[in-house]
C-alpha cells in the first residue's frame, strides 16, 4: 500500500503538517511538543488504517466485477450500510442485475433465433423437395405435355406457397423486433371489415359460403388500418378453410366505454379441444389443418393485435365451429 503514490503524497502532506505543529509547539513547552507529536502520530496511523480498509474494501469491489464479467451474476456485494462506499456497492449492485437480465433476454433471443431457423428450414424443405422432384421429370424429353403443364402448375404453387411464407416471416421478425410503427388513427369497422373480406370473397363463393355482418356503423378504434386488416384476413381465412360449403361465418362488432369488440365466427368443424392452447403459436397445426397449411396466419394475427393494445381470444367446439373475440382497449391495461 505505501507504494501507491496516493498514499505517498498524503503521507508526505500529513507529515509535512505534523513537523510544522511540533516546531511551533516547541517554542512553547517541550510538552506540548510531545502531546502535538503524539496526536500527529495517532492520527496519521488512524488515517492508515482507514486507507487500508478501504482499499480492501475497493479490491474486493475489484474481484466481484471480474467474477461479473465471468458471467457470475449470483454475488451479493451490498452490506445496507451508510456512506459513499456502500452507496456504490448498491449502485453496482443495481447494473449486475441489468446485466442479468440483459444476459438473459440475449440467450431467450438466441433461443428464439435457432427455433426459428429450424422452423424455416423445416417449412421450406417441404416444398423444395416436391419442386426438385418435378423440375428432374420436366427434363424426361418422352414426358407428356399433360404432365408437363400439371408439374409447371405445381411448380408455380409451391412458389407462391415459399413467397407467401417468406414474406409472412419478415412481418412476423418486424414485429417481434419492435420496428414496425404502427399508425394511431381512428378506423371505422366497418371500413376494416370490407377491407379484410376482399381476398376471400372468391375462396367463399367457390364453397357456397356466405357472410353475415352485424354492427352499428359508428363502431371504431384506434389502430393501423392495413395491419389489422392483414390479421382480420388471416383469421376469416382460417374460418373459410375450415368451414364446410354452404356453411356461414358472421361478423359481429360493438363498441363500449373500455374497448371494441369484433367476434368471427363459423360453423365449421371446430377446433379440438386440445389444440386450443396452442393454436397462436407459430407453425402450430391441429388435428383438422389442411395439408398445405403452415401455420403461422394465426401467429401473425395475435402478434398484430397483441402489437396494439388489443386481445385475442378463442373458443371451439367439435361440430359447433369456432369463435374468434378480440378486443382493442382504449385505454393501457
Amino acid at each position: 500500500m505505501l507504494r501507491n503514490r496516493e498514499i505517498q503524497m498524503l503521507l508526505l502532506v500529513m507529515g509535512s503538517i505534523s513537523i510544522t505543529a511540533v516546531v511551533v509547539a516547541a517554542f512553547i513547552s517541550f510538552v506540548a511538543a510531545a502531546f502535538v507529536f503524539i496526536v500527529s502520530m495517532l492520527l496519521m496511523g488512524t488515517s492508515l488504517l482507514f486507507t487500508r480498509w478501504r482499499y480492501r474494501e475497493l479490491a474486493k469491489l475489484s474481484v466481484y466485477l471480474r467474477e461479473i464479467s465471468n458471467g457470475n451474476d449470483s454475488l451479493d456485494v451490498r452490506d445496507n450500510q451508510e456512506g459513499e462506499l456502500s452507496i456504490l456497492k448498491n449502485d453496482i449492485y443495481k447494473v449486475t442485475l441489468m446485466l442479468s437480465e440483459h444476459r438473459s433476454r440475449l440467450q431467450r433471443d438466441k433461443m428464439q433465433l435457432t427455433d426459428a431457423i429450424s422452423d424455416i428450414s423445416h417449412q421450406l424443405k417441404t416444398p423444395l423437395t416436391s419442386m426438385t422432384v418435378m423440375a428432374d421429370l420436366l427434363s424426361a424429353p418422352d414426358l407428356p405435355p399433360a404432365k408437363r403443364t400439371e408439374f409447371t402448375h405445381h411448380i408455380r404453387i409451391q412458389l407462391e406457397r415459399i413467397d407467401w411464407l417468406v414474406s409472412s416471416l419478415l412481418k412476423l421478425s418486424k414485429i417481434d423486433a419492435k420496428t414496425i410503427p404502427f399508425k394511431k388513427e381512428r378506423i371505422a369497422m366497418k371500413n376494416l371489415i370490407q377491407k379484410a373480406l376482399e381476398p376471400v370473397m372468391i375462396p367463399m363463393d367457390i364453397k357456397g359460403q356466405t357472410v353475415s355482418i352485424a354492427g352499428d356503423d359508428h363502431v371504431s378504434f384506434v389502430g393501423d388500418f392495413n395491419w389489422t386488416a392483414e390479421a382480420v384476413i388471416n383469421i376469416l381465412k382460417n374460418g373459410v378453410e375450415h368451414t364446410p360449403e354452404g356453411g356461414v361465418i358472421t361478423i359481429t362488432f360493438s363498441e363500449n366505454a373500455l374497448f371494441t369488440e369484433i367476434v368471427i365466427a363459423d360453423n365449421g368443424k371446430g377446433i379440438p379441444k386440445e389444440d386450443l392452447p396452442y393454436i397462436f403459436k407459430r407453425f402450430y397445426k391441429g388435428k383438422n389443418a389442411s395439408e398445405g397449411s403452415i401455420g403461422i396466419g394465426l401467429a401473425m394475427a395475435h402478434s398484430i393485435i397483441a402489437s396494439q393494445n388489443g386481445v385475442i381470444d378463442v373458443t371451439s367446439g367439435s361440430e359447433k365451429g369456432t369463435q374468434f373475440r378480440i378486443k382493442f382497449y382504449k385505454h393501457v391495461i
